[in-house]
């Protein structure tokens, strides 16, 4: 299905949520699932190379979302990883067995556009890594640098939407309502611009999950406005973000689930959290951390402009950590005020 002008109606919307358009795209969901899944051989205090490393091309962000780990950070970074920094880690990943590299992490990766498209040239061209993917919040994802990304390669590109209309927007993202729009604006942008240019690129859109008439207005804009122009769209839970500012989580009404648990329909236990076996998560000063929402340095394991990844990857700290997750008790560690194991 191809929308060019218009948008298509709810009810066609609906029914294609779950299509992958083409067989060199692969669900993005079942990508997701093999890395909250941890398989056997990862089930180990020194595990081998992670197959997936997220990477903070950009510590910064232009929302200040009241669920975000971002707003733990009393002062905001201002610098973005160097360029030399990313190749050197990337390839001691990629020469480890790393086959995914998500080039974000926690900030918004479009805040650098030319960063962002030197990396995933690097990755795609120069080190041949098999899958490259994105997550951006859209406001800044202007048509122009979504097209360099998809001409340097880019394999995946999810939108994450988390707001039904711009009064929640802006009390959620904290930020002006016109972004809202913009974002909008941009995920039809990318569908064209793929159509237009015949990139092989999944795109893609998750959400939280929240209830009863939230939930409804929700499904309404993504019908309009999103599913359209989006290859898979699927649902997350309200994450506690790394223990992350309970009483800010209530003054939206949303209750948090615990922990990382994956995507609705294939929630994991808490412990042994995924995070820290099968996932490597890298900030854009350098620092391995154990946790997918660690905005504090809270949970780091290793420093990579003294260590080779895989001597982060499997440090005494980070082996102490997952033999803790193992045991099922991680009273004592960086890891026991998670609200996943209150």
């Amino acid at each position: 299905m191809t929308v060019r002008h218009g948008r298509a109606s709810p009810m066609v919307a609906a029914s294609e949520a779950e299509r992958v358009p083409s067989p060199h795209m692969h669900s993005i969901t079942d990508r997701i699932d093999n890395t909250t899944r941890i398989p056997p051989g990862y089930l180990k205090a020194a595990p081998p190379a992670p197959k997936s490393v997220k990477i903070e091309i950009s510590p910064r962000c232009n929302y200040r979302c009241g669920f975000c780990a971002l707003r733990t950070r009393e002062v905001q970074p201002k610098w973005d990883m160097g360029l030399d920094l990313f190749k050197r880690v990337t390839r001691e990943m990629r020469e480890a067995g790393v086959e995914e590299i998500g080039v974000f992490y926690l900030g918004e990766s479009f805040m650098n556009p030319r960063l962002l498209v030197d990396c995933i040239t690097w990755l795609k061209r120069e080190i041949a890594m098999p899958y490259v993917f994105l997550t951006s919040n859209a406001s800044m994802s202007f048509p122009e640098a979504v097209e360099e990304c998809m001409k340097a390669g880019l394999d995946s590109l999810k939108w994450s939407v988390n707001a039904a209309d711009e009064v929640q927007f802006e009390k959620i993202m904290g930020v002006a309502g016109r972004l809202f729009r913009r974002a909008l604006e941009n995920i039809r942008s990318a569908w064209e611009v793929r159509q237009r240019g015949g990139y092989k690129i999944g795109l893609y859109a998750s959400s939280i999950q929240y209830d009863g008439a939230q939930q409804e207005k929700m499904e309404r804009l993504l019908a309009e406005r999103v599913r359209p122009y989006v290859d898979q769209h699927y649902w997350l839970p309200l994450y506690s973000m790394g223990a992350f500012a309970t009483q800010r989580e209530e003054e939206l009404g949303y209750r948090p689930t615990a922990g990382n648990q994956g995507r609705i329909g294939a929630l994991r236990e808490p412990l042994p959290c995924w995070s820290a076996f099968t996932e490597g998560h890298v900030t854009a000063e350098g620092r391995l951390s154990a946790c997918c929402f660690d905005a504090t340095s809270s949970w780091t394991m290793g420093d990579l402009n003294q260590q080779s990844f895989m001597e982060a990857w499997n440090s005494e700290p980070f082996v102490k950590l997952r033999a803790a997750h193992l045991r099922k008790d991680v009273s004592g560690t960086s890891c026991e005020k998670c609200i996943a194991y209150s």
